[in-house]
């Protein structure tokens, strides 16, 4: 088996850029997820009011930017756009109650499987299971269509986008008659220095986008072209993270009193798995697509958006858990998904000439 450079450095960087940045303050087994920042810029914005998360994390600024910016030192930025931007939107929309359900993206599942946190187990076996539905319909012809070529503006408005969420971090920290709201207590209080969270978030989305780094490549290419170049990256995560865990004393095995988490088993299956099919249906976890939003893709700027959105969802109405369990709403919400997902699924077709 020939071994894949670029996917390993960059799993090796998450896994111990992660853990570090917790020791610098981010929250427990949560120094970097995809999700979970999202939601946090989401409660920052005001688009939901759950006071205890809510921050515009610089690290997704830096991952959008640092995309970009490795886009032209590799002489990859090509803007595109492609069809169906409103199922891309739901989704994003539905990814995210999925991920918040479970609470963390991909990457913060294994995050917290490398830190001793026993109750991600349930999650890998449903994002697996999610995976492995979406590639069922990807073998029976799915398809949300090809992208096609677009101007350079196209490409340059997520950019743009993460450069005004870098104006309001500025802004909220003032605390000078602004709209922006950053939690005082909880999850969203705990961050890391920003200049450290910048530089890690460049740093992570540089290597990122050589490394075409993502959770559902990983799975998906294994199964259908028996390429492992990416899951080379996710098992070189998972060692390098336990490692820094174990380093930094961080490591603490069991399934209960894990931070930001519950011991749901079923649910923290259906969560990941909800999220797992739209991750597949779409073309790639949340942080493989906040890469590609960064270096001029607008099919996932717009699923990004669908994150940001159903991060809103998520905490307006009783959607997200929490960890003392899930919301009081979760099962229907995670029901009406997998209905989408499927329909989805079964209906789009990419039409041959």
């Amino acid at each position: 088996m020939r071994l894949a450079i670029w996917p390993i450095l960059a799993g090796i960087a998450l896994g111990i850029l992660a853990p570090v940045l917790v020791y610098f303050g981010n929250p427990g087994n949560m120094g970097m997820c995809a999700a979970c920042f999202t939601r946090d810029i989401a409660g920052a914005l005001n688009l939901h009011q759950a006071g205890i998360v809510q921050y515009i994390r610089p690290e997704v600024i830096g991952l959008i930017l640092g995309a970009l910016l490795a886009s032209f030192l590799f002489r990859e930025f090509r803007p595109r756009v492609g069809s169906a931007p409103i199922v891309r939107f739901g989704l994003g929309i539905f990814a995210m109650i999925g991920a918040l359900v479970f609470l963390g993206c991909p990457w913060r599942m294994w995050l917290r499987l490398s830190a001793g946190d026993w109750t991600a187990i349930a999650g890998v076996f449903g994002l697996i299971f999610g995976i492995l539905i979406g590639i069922f319909f990807l073998k029976r012809g799915f398809s949300l269509g090809r992208n096609r070529p677009a101007s350079k503006i196209v490409g340059f408005v997520f950019p743009l986008f993460a450069l005004g969420l870098l104006g309001l971090l500025f802004w909220g920290l003032t605390g000078e008659n602004t709209p922006i709201k950053f939690s005082t207590k909880g999850p969203g209080s705990m961050h890391a220095p920003l200049i450290i969270s910048l530089v890690a978030g460049l740093f992570l989305g540089i290597i990122f986008q050589k490394s075409r780094f993502c959770m559902i490549a990983a799975v998906r290419d294994t199964i259908l072209m028996r390429d492992t170049h990416i899951l080379q990256g996710v098992i070189a995560l998972v060692v390098a993270a336990f490692i820094t865990n174990l380093a930094l004393g961080f490591f603490n095995p069991g399934f209960s009193g894990q931070p930001i988490a519950h011991n749901d088993t079923l649910w923290n299956f259906l969560g990941m798995a909800l999220a797992g099919i739209a991750f597949t249906l779409a073309g790639g976890c949340p942080g493989r697509q906040i890469i590609l939003s960064g270096e001029g893709d607008g099919d996932a700027a717009v699923f990004v958006l669908g994150l940001l959105v159903g991060a809103a969802f998520a905490h307006n109405f009783g959607l997200a858990s929490s960890p003392a369990g899930i919301g009081a709403n979760a099962p229907m919400a995670v029901l009406v998904g997998f209905i989408f997902c499927l329909l989805v699924a079964v209906f789009a077709r990419e039409k041959r000439s």
